[in-house]
């Protein structure tokens, strides 16, 4: 979930590894260390509890502990409450091994006690020091043997950097679920756990796969499998500009991104429709195949599983198959009814994230095809499917998903119109006017934006509130949850999501005067059951922020106490627009309330943990 940056090369190496680490922070964390070597210091290591700027203000941005090797990491606490003591790097007792690492171990306590047994002292609570201090325990003078053998006694999901004293012309990096990758330079060479780390000094990148080794030099890489035979990695070039990942003049990330959202969707539609049909060059789906499907299953966590709500409305309504929507988290363990005739699509915007990618090896083992729709070319879980689509949004900062969420939904649309074509099920009339209608979304997303100093005034009015309500019916309800999902994420503020037809079920007790309700009521076959629930939440004293479509505006606004609008637009494609203000909402809201947006309490970018 948190940060790697190893670096070595011919200059001074910890400025360049705090710069890398600072263009990580976004993957959340509560604490920062650094390890540097030095040949007339030998192995130092400085840590802080805190922010990166706590430890780069420490080292005067890293002059102060010259070396042309060094590695960081910005942690977030697994085991072991954050402090200095439990940062990383962890160091083993002689100070020949100093170790950063990403995931978790699962067998770190019977390691332990094993080493404890053996005389070793631990300073830690964290299952990090376990590894160096096994490292150290296992070391026969040469450093690639003895990460083999420290690999075939732990288990876990996991991601290490690794400095050895005794041999430090290289750094070695191991990659087993949580991501790790390579890049490449003249003179110089990188580890690290994204490429935002160094993509201002090289493009040149190699991924890591499960139970690989890299060591890492100042001449070159090499990559190694589990039983130490070299292995030849391909090598990527990345093709976007640092700028993509800065601010650009937005106060946060998160608005960036927000305000970048739609020509994040207009890259991923339009080089897929030609010619006036939706062409997926990649994917190759018969209709037999199709026809031939028992279910759908679509699996993914967080933000992405909100996208699989909506896409369960769309693709049953288009294609007449049974979807279903699972959490990743929850699919192992529920014994899922799937079969070779199984669909399953994963949806993750990292592409690494744990949950999601043991589900999809779940799914796979029982027979089902997988077709994942990730935003990171190259991850875990894009290598591991039988299919992908990318979502192309661009490099997503901010710890709060927005535009990579939008581009999920895209894709989802595009998949759909292509499958139902190719079935079917989906006379020319309505494709053509779907697919008019999801070229247009660009454009009328720009309109959506326009209202962004008047949805800035509704989150004045509210910021204070104790609970927020979001309900909504069908697709509604689907948004409902990614909007209440985003404002509790960065202003926390309680907020939940409930389909308004269950109000009479218990959820109306909650209702009092003053609790903000923010009723959505685009979708036009439930829209006059919406006002109905309207008018129940106002008769408890609730303000009501009504969010509709524009045909529909002068009838909500007789209800509401305010009103949102978005332009008409197929009902399929509702979420694609409905979601944005409700983004808006939680940034202003979260804006008032003085919260650090971009980097949210306890949240991570990447969950590489289950």
């Amino acid at each position: 979930m948190c940060g790697i940056v190893g670096f070595v090369g011919n200059e001074q190496a910890a400025p360049i590894v705090l710069e890398g680490l600072s263009r990580l922070e976004y993957r959340g964390y509560d604490s920062t260390g650094v390890a540097v070597y030095a040949p007339e210091k030998g192995l130092q290591v400085r840590k802080a509890k805190g922010r990166l700027q706590v430890l780069s203000d420490q080292l005067h941005g890293g002059v102060d502990l010259p070396g042309t090797m060094a590695m960081g990491h910005t942690r977030w606490a697994t085991h072991g409450v954050p402090s200095d003591v439990n940062s990383h790097p962890q160091v083993s007792t002689n100070g020949r091994f100093a170790v950063i690492h990403n995931g978790i171990v699962e067998n770190y306590m019977e390691i332990k006690e094993f080493l404890m047994d053996h005389g070793v002292q631990f300073v830690s609570e964290t299952d990090t020091e376990v590894v160096a201090q096994l490292l150290d325990y296992l070391y026969d003078g040469n450093l690639l043997e003895t990460v083999e053998k420290m690999l075939h006694r732990i288990r876990g999901a996991y991601s290490f950097g690794i400095i050895c004293a005794d041999e430090p012309d290289k750094m070695v990096g191991v990659r087993k679920d949580s991501p790790l990758l390579l890049g490449y330079g003249e003179g110089f060479n990188f580890f690290a756990s994204d490429v935002t780390a160094f993509i201002d000094r090289t493009r040149e990148v190699s991924y890591l796969d499960t139970n690989e080794i890299a060591v890492v030099t100042r001449e070159g890489i090499q990559v190694y499998n589990e039983y130490l035979e070299p292995v030849e990695k391909e090598r990527h070039h990345v093709d976007w500009d640092i700028s993509a990942a800065e601010k650009g003049g937005y106060a946060h990330f998160m608005l960036k991104e927000i305000m970048e959202q739609p020509e994040a969707i207009r890259k991923t539609i339009s080089p897929r429709i030609q010619n006036g049909r939706v062409v997926l060059d990649d994917l190759h789906y018969e209709a037999d195949y199709l026809n031939n499907l028992d279910k759908i299953y679509i699996i993914a966590c967080g933000s992405s599983y909100h996208v699989g709500m909506a896409a369960k409305y769309s693709l049953e309504k288009l294609l007449r198959k049974p979807v279903e929507v699972a959490l990743a988290s929850e699919f192992r363990y529920c014994d899922p009814l799937v079969t070779d005739r199984t669909l399953a699509i994963v949806i993750s915007q990292s592409g690494e994230t744990i949950d999601t990618l043991t589900a999809m090896r779940e799914a796979k083992r029982l027979g089902a095809r997988v077709l994942s729709i990730v935003n990171v070319v190259g991850s875990t879980i894009a290598r591991a499917s039988d299919d992908v689509l990318y979502t192309w949004a661009g490099p997503e900062i901010a710890v709060a998903t927005t535009k990579a969420y939008s581009t999920q939904l895209a894709v989802i649309d595009l998949l759909a119109l292509n499958f139902a074509q190719t079935m079917g099920t989906i006379d020319q009339a309505e494709y053509d006017a779907i697919l008019s209608d999801l070229q247009a979304i660009p454009d009328k997303l720009e309109q959506v934006l326009k209202q962004k100093d008047e949805i800035a005034y509704f989150a004045s009015l509210y910021f204070n509130q104790s609970s927020i309500f979001f309900i909504g019916r069908h697709l509604d309800y689907a948004i409902g949850m990614e909007g209440s999902l985003k404002l509790k994420e960065i202003s926390y503020i309680h907020s939940e999501a409930y389909a308004a037809g269950e109000l009479k079920h218990g959820t109306i007790s909650l209702i009092e005067d003053g609790t903000l309700v923010v009723a959505l009521a685009s979708y036009t076959p439930l829209f006059e059951k919406m006002i109905s629930n309207v008018v129940e939440v106002k008769s408890r004293g609730a303000e009501v922020v009504g969010l509709t479509v524009d045909s529909h505006s002068e009838e909500m606004s007789k209800t509401a106490d305010h009103i949102i609008t978005v332009p008409d637009i197929h009902p399929m494609l509702l979420p694609s627009l409905n979601v944005v203000p409700m983004q808006l909402f939680a940034y202003y809201v979260a804006l008032q309330r003085g919260c650090d947006i971009d980097k949210p309490r306890n949240l991570a970018k990447s969950v590489t943990v289950e």
